[in-house]
């Protein structure tokens, strides 16, 4: 897995930092609110790991913000606020599960590999759906508007990954990692072409735009 942990407390960050990695995952971690948000907002991560109580930007704030903006990776949050009120609070924030500090990292570890699990299994749906597009991996056939589009097997990938990251703003090195599996030189155009032949597919003939450019940072599918 890769993991984000978002936590003020470097000790208790560098902990788990060095627990995950023992365990054979990767963890980036993140010393206040904003930063975190930040590399969330950026990165492509299996599981976030999120202290409640931050400076700059407390916890349940950076996890409303990312939801706001269409970030479903799950979350789960650590507070040393208990109270059942609490718990509540942070799970309708957009958290996805929550841990009371102290806590012992092997519940930690347990709980954290769950929802990843849960994640996984919604990764291997079969067909996804965004506004009136629909993309069927069994049939590797893509439809919008019941109208019947064909891919070239990159442009299908491509469209494939965006629509698992809907209403997400996906980046050129995530695409570039994930659908090519290799590294380009960044400057490479090779991302911009093939964006541009796939927008011209699924939206040529369509009133509602679907696939958009956002400026400085990516690019993100987003159904009307």
């Amino acid at each position: 897995m890769k993991i984000l942990v978002i936590e003020d407390d470097r000790e208790a960050a560098d902990y788990l930092q060095r627990a995950f990695t023992e365990a054979g995952h990767t963890a980036h971690v993140a010393g206040d609110g904003e930063t975190g948000f930040a590399l969330a907002d950026a990165g492509d991560y299996d599981v976030m790991v999120i202290d409640r109580m931050m400076p700059r930007r407390d916890g349940l704030s950076v996890i409303a913000g990312l939801r706001s903006r269409g970030n479903t990776t799950p979350v789960l949050i650590l507070s040393a606020l208990g109270e059942v009120d609490d718990r509540v609070t942070g799970l309708r924030a957009g958290g996805d599960d929550y841990l009371t500090k102290p806590y012992a990292f092997s519940e930690l570890l347990a709980r954290v590999e769950v929802l990843n699990r849960r994640a996984s299994a919604k990764e291997a749906e079969t067909v996804y759906r965004v506004g009136d597009l629909e993309l069927d991996r069994l049939s590797h056939s893509v439809r919008r508007a019941a109208r019947e589009i064909t891919l070239q097997p990159r442009e299908f990938r491509l469209l494939e990954y965006l629509m698992r990251h809907a209403g997400q703003v996906v980046t050129r090195t995530m695409l570039l990692e994930n659908v090519w599996d290799y590294h380009f030189d960044p400057q490479t155009n090779v991302i911009d072409v093939h964006v541009s032949r796939l927008r011209g597919k699924i939206e040529k003939g369509f009133d509602k735009p679907i696939l958009h450019t956002v400026r400085g940072a990516g690019y993100m599918l987003k159904g009307g």
